[in-house]
């Protein structure tokens, strides 16, 4: 049975990564899982220079998920490079770095560091708000989100993924900008906005007012554009958004994903990632299906 998938002419064993922001580097779930047995651990946020975050309180529960308004909070690719890269390298897995940044050159600054580095692929969030342009994000306008692939696909060594943001118009048109810029792959989708009102303190229960909702609420929205994507463009798709077992990953790639990235899941049960590559080898095995690939895109 082949469970291996190849994304970008970078090989997995397994199509299940970690979705970034949600596993750290993967140091502190160490100890729960297994790293080796993952296809690959996508690091946090990595920006040029430390971020402190965004004020308390960040994070608040809701139905079926979790807001977030962490701000990216990371300590900055020198500490990336001298603490986590190497932590990571032990493992037999994958290492995909999650970029952020303000403005196009903070995200080719980060770019041009890791190109001598030892990881496997890179993932450029484009949620960032772009200062220079007012504060819309780098993926909420085609044209933009085009020029930043451009950008960071001419200093990148490595494969390039382009996470997408799915507070668009039309998912298919940022996905068919970005393979235009030269994106290697696309990974969708990352949160969506949302806002939650503390009705007997009568405030805004997160202090940024708004922040990113994930969780089992958004996988309907995320599977329809994760299909949509992976219709409008030729380059593989990475899925996520709501993933908790199996039955959910495997409808991802029938819409059309190559890999799968499983997030909010692992605050709540740490071994997640682990059983979802077990499950998945149980449905092919069930299924009779010998190769992971005939059921990517299987649903048309």
């Amino acid at each position: 049975m082949n469970v291996s998938v190849e994304l970008a002419g970078v090989s997995l064993k397994n199509p299940v990564m970690t979705a970034s922001g949600t596993f750290g580097s993967g140091e502190e779930y160490s100890e729960f899982v297994d790293l080796n047995r993952l296809g690959a651990v996508v690091t946090k946020g990595v920006a040029n220079v430390p971020w402190p975050g965004n004020k308390t309180p960040r994070i608040a529960e809701t139905y079926g998920g979790m807001l977030n308004a962490i701000g990216l909070q990371n300590p900055g690719i020198d500490v990336f490079v001298e603490r986590d890269i190497p932590f990571l390298r032990q493992f037999d897995t994958k290492i995909v770095v999650n970029v952020c940044g303000k403005t196009t050159e903070d995200y080719v600054e980060v770019v041009e560091r890791l190109s001598k580095e030892p990881v496997d692929l890179l993932e450029i969030n484009i949620s960032c708000p772009n200062v220079k342009e007012g504060g819309i994000a780098f993926g909420q306008s085609a044209k933009a989100a085009e020029a930043i692939t451009r950008a960071v696909k001419e200093k990148a060594k490595q494969p390039v993924i382009m996470k997408l943001s799915p507070n668009v118009t039309d998912i298919g048109e940022m996905a068919r900008a970005v393979e235009a810029g030269g994106a290697d792959a696309v990974s969708l989708i990352n949160t969506l906005t949302g806002m939650k009102i503390d009705i007997f303190r009568r405030t805004f229960a997160l202090a940024n007012k708004t922040g990113g909702l994930s969780g089992p609420a958004i996988k309907p929205v995320a599977v329809r554009m994760v299909y949509e994507a992976a219709q409008a463009v030729q380059i593989p798709v990475i899925g996520m958004g709501g993933i908790q077992n199996a039955q959910d990953a495997l409808e991802f790639i029938l819409a059309g994903a190559t890999a799968v990235s499983v997030g909010t899941a692992n605050f709540h049960h740490p071994y997640t990632t682990v059983e979802i590559v077990e499950g998945i080898r149980d449905y092919m095995e069930e299924q009779r299906v010998s190769d992971i690939r005939e059921l990517i895109g299987a649903v048309r």
